[in-house]
């Protein structure tokens, strides 16, 4: 049966793009399909948060030829320190015995493609990340339909139909959804989700600093969630405060002088004055998974099929793993003359991601659970367990490489190689 692509992808956000950008290395051809055009996705007012790539995840990047787009606005990441403490302005260093310290150093090993030393990840803003995968995404000359909204998904004998509102219809052997949280491909494919509500909020912003952050992310555990502080290119870093829902709402209406006056609290004065470089967001936490990650004709990436809470600054590199892995599986379908949209050939996908997936999931999770709290039990264990890594060289390099992508069985663009 003729079909409009090989791959129709629903949400040309940060994994829906670079999983088409994937699939167009391979020579497959995607249609990608999102509500917003590509402009509004990466204007300053969209989004304000900015996402720690890892490593790897750069690496397929580089490989798909997104690179190019993005290198100017990453900022390496080459020390990572993690301190936890009942009071604010402790986060310019460890306090007590209660610290954990990341160094690039210590896995100076690895390499990036031009020999040089890797980062332990990179800071990029989201609306960056946007507008340098929508520019690769032209210069590899994929269709893409936005604005256009979906109002239908339908899986039909070797092929998957997607309505869009006017009555166009594209068809595929494989309908993607990429389309978040709220995924209308996953709910017109029949998958459940189960999660939960954090009761937090996390207040987002960007901030001018007083001195050069060096290239160091910081986390710092309060009570009530965590506290970061993510180095971006300049004197400047992203802001994530974690607080409870009313606090943090009251946060993000207050006066910007009163809001800075927290902030230097919080941050104390190791990195010089503290100052707001654009406006305040605020996002609910919460934790949420797909009962699976296909369905006939169907595969979800990204927060479509899992969506989690960012204290380990995973949530973004889930969904490139699920893009990797998935054009993979496609490519390597298409080149044996399968059918993309097979059952057989989605089931690899989905073995291939579900338990990782779970697992980063339910460990994010209980560190929340064991980190935003001021129990005695709970902070005797965790400052222990802290003490502990940060003792061990190879336990440090092992969450390390766990936190760079690189550890389990990495798709062929994880580890920088072409499909």
């Amino acid at each position: 049966m003729s079909a409009d692509a090989d791959v129709v992808i629903v949400g040309a956000g940060m994994a829906g793009a670079t999983l088409a950008l994937a699939l167009a290395s391979a020579g497959l051809k995607a249609i990608l399909a999102d509500p917003q055009p590509f402009e509004t996705q990466s204007a300053p007012t969209f989004d304000g948060r900015a996402s720690a790539i890892s490593f790897a995840a750069f690496r397929q990047w580089r490989a798909v030829g997104a690179a190019p787009y993005l290198e100017a606005y990453a900022q390496r990441i080459e020390q990572i320190l993690v301190t936890d403490g009942r009071a604010p302005g402790a986060a310019a260093g460890p306090a007590g015995s209660a610290f954990l310290r990341f160094d690039s150093a210590e896995i100076a090993d690895r390499a990036e493609g031009d020999g040089a030393p890797d980062a332990l990840g990179y800071m990029i803003e989201n609306r960056h990340i946007r507008a340098g995968l929508a520019a690769a995404v032209g210069a590899a000359g994929i269709e893409v339909l936005a604005p256009a909204r979906v109002v239908a998904v339908e899986a039909g004998p070797g092929v998957g139909r997607v309505t869009l509102e006017g009555g166009k219809v594209l068809t595929a052997p494989l309908v993607v959804g990429a389309d978040g949280r709220g995924s209308l491909v996953r709910r017109e494919a029949g998958i459940g989700t189960v999660g939960w509500d954090y009761g937090q909020t996390g207040v987002v912003a960007t901030v001018d600093l007083g001195r050069d952050h060096q290239g160091v992310a910081y986390e710092h555990f309060l009570p009530a969630g965590p506290f970061a502080i993510l180095p971006l290119t300049g004197r400047r870093a992203s802001l994530v405060w974690t607080e409870s829902a009313r606090r943090g709402a009251a946060l993000k209406e207050a006066r910007i002088e009163v809001f800075e006056a927290h902030l230097r609290r919080r941050f104390g004065d190791f990195l010089g004055d503290v100052t707001l470089a654009g406006p305040r967001f605020c996002y609910p936490l919460s934790l949420l998974l797909a009962d699976r990650l296909t369905a006939p004709r169907t595969a979800l990436v990204g927060d479509a099929g899992h969506a989690i809470h960012p204290i380990a600054g995973q949530g973004l590199n889930m969904g490139l793993k699920d893009a990797a892995a998935l054009a993979q599986v496609l490519t390597e379908a298409a080149r044996l003359g399968e059918d993309l949209g097979a059952e057989t050939t989605l089931e690899r996908y989905a073995r291939w991601r579900s338990i990782d997936n779970i697992g980063v999931a339910l460990a994010t999770d209980t560190f929340t659970r064991l980190f935003s709290n001021d129990h005695p039990l709970a902070r005797a264990a965790r400052g222990a367990g802290m003490a502990v890594v940060n003792r061990i060289g190879p336990a440090r390099r092992f969450f390390m490489r766990e936190a760079g992508g690189a550890l389990g069985d990495l798709p062929r663009l994880l580890r920088g190689e072409a499909l």
